[in-house]
């Protein structure tokens, strides 16, 4: 990413990003509600520090909103980007990428709870998380094709992991905006969620994951990417290595002297179970 693009927007003042903890979770909040949340190079990097703060806090799990009620995040700030050499864009997008890819590496799960428009680079930082749910207005889609461009964030990557290469060329070729519903059908979001609070819906669905141990679910996570990333005989070669490794853990141990003994157990759900 050009340092001119980082400098120049922290210094106008127009990053925009909330880092709250409720209970055991971390909320981050784009908040450009004037620019329907769009991204720009200060955003993006301040998106990157706020996972970096979750990634070494102990919340077991990170929800990520947009403030308002039209967007999740409406893509990126087109004024912003006109004025880039070839050099300056592709810098661009390959921060973009690395600090969409910071949620892979996230040792806990993280949700993107889209309510209104979840456009371009927003769907892409949708989609880099580990759940997507979806309010009944959202409305999702990569419309660069429209812009005579392609999606560089992760999503000519990323939603073919999803929904499938056909499913996924068609979006991107036509650029087409799809509804809550359709999204839940073809698998680009896990359910749509009743209400108008993101916060709220994302809170109660991360709350299944707060009972168990914190190390061992980024055992866990570890493991579901490496389903994407590898063929199946290394899968299930990295498959068998985490499972060791979590199996000589202190928290395996407590778990399975709780199932001897029929009680709940008593995990370390700071992240230091091994």
């Amino acid at each position: 990413m050009a340092s001119r693009d980082h400098a120049a927007a922290e210094q106008e003042g127009i990053v925009a990003v909330k880092l709250d903890r409720r209970g055991n979770f971390a909320v981050m909040a784009i908040d450009r509600v004037e620019a329907h949340n769009a991204l720009n190079a200060g955003l993006i990097v301040e998106i990157g520090r706020a996972i970096d703060a979750v990634e070494g806090s102990n919340a077991a799990a990170l929800v990520i909103v947009g403030a308002g009620e039209k967007a999740f995040c409406a893509g990126a700030d087109i004024k912003e980007i006109e004025g880039r050499s070839r050099d300056e864009q592709h810098r661009a997008v390959v921060f973009g990428q690395a600090t969409f890819a910071k949620l892979d590496r996230l040792p806990i799960p993280s949700v993107a709870v889209i309510r209104g428009f979840a456009l371009g680079g927003g769907l892409e930082l949708a989609m880099a998380c580990t759940f997507r749910l979806a309010l009944q207005d959202a409305r999702l889609g990569l419309p660069e094709i429209k812009l005579g461009l392609i999606p560089g964030y992760g999503g000519t990557q990323r939603l073919p992991r999803l929904v499938g290469r056909a499913r996924a060329a068609e979006m991107i070729l036509s650029g087409r905006t799809i509804d809550a519903a359709e999204a839940e059908r073809i698998g680009l979001v896990l359910a749509v969620v009743d209400g108008d609070d993101p916060v709220a819906a994302g809170l109660a669905f991360a709350a299944r994951f707060t009972g168990y141990s914190r190390s061992t679910a980024r055992l866990a996570l570890e493991a579901v990417a490496a389903a994407s990333e590898l063929p199946l005989a290394a899968g299930l070669g990295a498959e068998a290595d985490l499972l060791a490794q979590a199996f000589v853990s202190a928290d395996a141990r407590e778990g399975l002297a709780a199932f001897r003994e029929k009680r709940a157990p008593r995990f370390n759900r700071d992240g230091a179970g091994a």
